[in-house]
């Protein structure tokens, strides 16, 4: 029993001993974990100098763009062919996507070698011999008179500038095979987004975001980058980790200075560096007695294959044993245990050394994503990989050390360069027909010249019948006169009330205005009105309106006081004079009985003897748009249009009272409320209308009136987006052909979630996180789809806008007989002040269509408010200028 023990302690003596000796000759090829956080730091730093445009010529990681913008999302399908050449022989392969709805890939291939001559003579050569080859194939297939799209594994460096390129046959894709690897990782898990091949030779690919990619035109969306991260440290960058072998080895290698990281990680010289360490160790003594056999000098004598056997669990030592003798060597148990111990630090550093980098990427894509956690799938191949049996437990453990924020699966791919390449393609061509299916629907938006000159000539034909005795009651534009015949003059003075109308909120203020300085002081409250008085009967709203007035009047202290009121209502009016204003029909959502053909003012009045509590001078009948004109004209004189871009869409000017044929005299101006709204109601713009705008309209409180206005406002562009949005998901173009029930919730995608989404300051995942807030489980590529969407409707409002715009701007200018005016439009609405692209398109448009018009768009203050008293204030000022006289 003694003996025994003494045995075993013998040996684990021994192996002890055998390991510390190793150990100290090859000190400097253990990493610890602060030297691999600091190999990965330089990796990211790498990185970055690969995506830079200036940087990138002189990066040694060249971060190659290989325009694959998306990953597989399950709806692929179809026939593919796939090409893989990237060695002595190549594989021609038939690929069948997800037949019938299931989620799967069949595959034939066949051989082919590529002989010597050709693979040494000119590339004409070698492609008419691929070209050749397919053609057989295809024949031995039966597929000669099929046109199925290609996808080429190519498994060298090369810069890409688009995604096909064509050598006679339909070739949708030419792929590496560590994007291949990616693909078809990312067919079995939508999580994959990294790629790495550990095998004859090392590289990396990730998705990356288009913004970070100085090199690719585009922002939105996000590329897979092959890393080519074999050449990391050819600048130098990992002089201080490499070693005497290290340099040995390149030295020795086809290519000396090049390929550093990868001479030391991958398949192809893991052997050739034992080789040189055990035969470094044998001229030191330290191993076989210090004898060297001719195989051990030999270049290329031990394999990778042969380190990996000599590091299998239990038969490790024994197949060291016999690799050693077969180099000619007579090694001892010491040996043996030696020889495995130095396949193990080579093999562990070319796993701590991956793994770093690899760390570096997780740790920028979680970065990209701005998340504190990140869920992903590495797809791995590689002999290395594959068939070491230490290998990717040691892999996987580094790297979750290295980056304990990042939650890592690693999938191992199947035929990862061709069934990937099949993948690509598939990819590429579901994202072809998606785009002409996609890009189909946004024209429908899109505007020629032509079109939006047409828009302008028609409004002004509809302002024209707007304004005549004889056509005014067939005209859909009603060009209701307002009775505010005059603009501020600065002389204004007083403390005013104003009320204002014209949604879901209602407002009271207090303004005062003083003369000379043009100040103007504003105190407000706001009161809701509830779905049930919005739709309830007349009576009930204007006593709940007065209700608010009143406790308005009690919050400020006015209780007594009789002060001139203007009274905002921003609804279609017909007015007979400043004071009294006849509701044509309500809009916005307001349904409230017994209103529509009566006087609002007096309604008020009426309401306010009811409640019997306190008495108002009630001065002028106000439409919000008037409002706006009248704040903008107050700042500058040059101001005479009014438009409001909002909830609802409107616009206002200042008219020849020749012009204006409901009203008597010629003398003077008189602002006119366009109410162009319910332009295009006679059908005059079908032609432009698309199923969208019809679905909403059909959908909508009033079906058939207000078309334009359902095109350009805010209440409505939401609404156009979703019905878009739930064509695309029908026809399975977004969130994977599933409705959610959210999506299905008319109103739920607000106007406000356009202008957040097309903001330039807004990465996808922010733009994923609003879609999230909606109950939309989007990916990148939805995102980018949806991003376009928005930009479609809101781009066409504009426009939309413009050009009814420029007709009124070219009717001032030829009314006052001018070769060229210069005039300011006072603009309100939450459309223009909140969406980040609207005032520029609507400017763009009035410029091409109204050259010879220099117009200003200026911000209006408050035109619901300040501009109803302002109005007020001027027709007291007008009245008393009329006792006077």
């Amino acid at each position: 029993m003694f003996a025994v023990h003494l045995m075993a302690f013998y040996c684990s003596k021994l192996k002890e001993d055998q390991i510390k000796k190793v150990d100290r000759f090859l000190y400097h090829m253990r990493l610890s974990d602060e030297t691999l956080l600091d190999i990965m730091a330089r990796f990211q730093a790498e990185m970055q100098k690969g995506l830079g445009k200036d940087t990138n010529p002189t990066a040694s990681v060249k971060m190659l763009p290989t325009f694959v913008r998306a990953i597989p999302d399950g709806s692929e399908n179809g026939e593919f062919l796939s090409l893989d050449l990237g060695g002595s022989k190549f594989r021609v392969l038939k690929v069948q996507v997800s037949e019938e709805g299931k989620r799967n890939v069949q595959m034939e291939s066949q051989f082919y070698p590529t002989p010597n001559e050709i693979i040494r003579g000119n590339g004409s050569e070698l492609f008419d011999y691929v070209a050749d080859c397919l053609a057989n194939f295809m024949k031995t297939k039966g597929l000669k008179h099929k046109k199925l799209p290609l996808g080429l594994t190519f498994s060298f460096p090369c810069r890409q500038t688009k995604l096909e390129e064509d050598i006679d046959v339909d070739i949708l894709a030419l792929v590496n095979d560590t994007v291949g690897t990616m693909m078809t990782c990312a067919y079995d898990d939508p999580y994959c987004e990294v790629g790495v091949i550990i095998g004859t030779g090392t590289n990396a690919c990730y998705m990356e975001d288009m913004s970070n990619i100085d090199l690719v035109e585009g922002d939105e969306g996000r590329m897979c980058i092959n890393t080519e991260w074999g050449a990391f440290g050819d600048d130098g960058a990992l002089e201080d980790i490499r070693t005497e072998f290290d340099r040995e080895l390149d030295l020795g290698s086809l290519n000396p200075g090049k390929q550093l990281f990868e001479k030391m990680i991958s398949g192809l010289y893991l052997g050739e560096l034992v080789r040189i360490i055990l035969l470094k160790m044998a001229k030191a003594g330290l191993l076989f007695s210090g004898e060297k056999s001719s195989a051990l000098h030999t270049k290329g004598k031990i394999e990778t294959r042969h380190v990996a056997a000599m590091e299998k669990y239990k038969e490790g030592l024994a197949n060291t044993r016999e690799i050693l003798t077969d180099l000619g060597l007579e090694p001892s148990e010491a040996d043996c245990i030696a020889v495995q111990h130095v396949c193990t630090i080579v093999s562990f550093r070319s796993a701590n050394l991956c793994a770093a980098a690899l760390a570096a990427i997780l740790t920028r894509l979680r970065e990209n994503k701005k998340l504190a956690r990140l869920r992903t799938t590495v797809g791995m191949d590689g002999t290395v990989y594959k068939i070491h049996p230490q290998y990717p437990k040691r892999l996987h453990k580094v790297v979750r050390r290295l980056v304990p924020n990042c939650d890592v699966r690693f999938l191992l791919s199947e035929s990862g360069s061709t069934k990937g390449a099949a993948m690509v393609t598939a990819v590429a061509s579901r994202v072809q027909a998606q785009r002409k299916q996609i890009d189909e629907v946004l024209a429908l938006f899109r505007l020629t010249r032509e079109q939006l000159m047409d828009v302008q000539s028609k409004m002004r034909t509809e302002f024209e019948y707007g304004l005549k005795k004889d056509t005014h009651l067939m005209a859909t534009v009603k060009m209701l006169p307002t009775y505010v015949c005059g603009m501020p003059d600065g002389t204004e003075k007083g403390k005013f009330l104003a009320l204002d109308l014209g949604g879901t909120n209602f407002r009271v203020l207090l303004v005062k205005i003083r003369s000379g300085r043009r100040s103007v002081r504003m105190y407000n409250k706001i009161f809701a009105i509830p779905l049930e008085i919005m739709q309830g009967t007349g009576e009930e709203l204007f006593d709940h309106i007065v209700q608010c007035i009143a406790d308005f009047l009690d919050y400020m202290g006015l209780k007594g006081a009789q002060l001139p009121l203007g009274f905002t209502f921003s609804f279609p009016c017909r007015q007979t004079s400043i004071d009294k204003g006849t509701l044509i029909e309500w809009t916005k959502g307001f349904k409230a009985t017994d209103c529509e053909g009566e006087d609002m003012v007096d309604m008020l009045r009426e309401a306010i003897k009811r409640r019997n509590e306190f008495d108002l001078d009630i001065v002028a009948v106000v439409n919000d748009t008037v409002g706006t004109m009248m704040t903008c004209g107050y700042e500058d004189p040059n101001c005479e249009i009014g438009l409001i871009a909002g909830t609802g869409s409107n616009m206002c000017y200042m008219e020849e009272m020749r012009n204006i044929e409901l009203v008597e005299g010629d003398e003077g101006k008189m602002c006119i409320n366009t109410e162009w709204g319910a332009f295009g109601d006679n059908g005059c713009i079908d032609d432009i209308r698309t199923r969208y705008d019809k679905k909403v309209d059909e959908g909508s409180l009033n079906p058939g009136k207000q078309r334009y206005e359902k095109m350009t406002s805010g209440m409505y562009l939401g609404e156009i987006v979703r019905q878009i949005l739930i064509d695309l998901t029908k026809q399975g173009l977004l969130f994977r052909g599933q409705i959610s029930e959210r999506l299905r919730t008319r109103g739920i995608f607000e106007t406000k979630f356009l202008s957040q989404i097309e903001s330039d300051r807004l990465a996808l995942l922010q733009v994923r996180r609003i879609l999230q807030q909606l109950g939309l489980d989007s990916t990148c590529e939805d995102s980018i789809v949806v991003k376009e969407v928005c930009g479609a409707v809101s781009r066409r409002a504009a426009q939309l806008y413009g050009a009814g715009l420029a007709a009124v701007v070219e009717k001032r200018r030829q009314d006052q007989g001018l070769e060229y005016l210069k005039i300011t439009v006072g603009v309100d609405g939450t459309l223009y002040k909140l969406h980040p692209h609207f005032s520029r398109i609507l400017q763009e448009t009035v410029k091409e269509l109204a050259p010879r018009c220099d117009v200003t768009l200026m911000l209006s203050e408050d035109g619901s408010g300040k501009g109803a008293a302002l109005i007020t204030a001027v027709a007291k000022r007008l009245q008393q200028a009329q006792k006077e006289d």
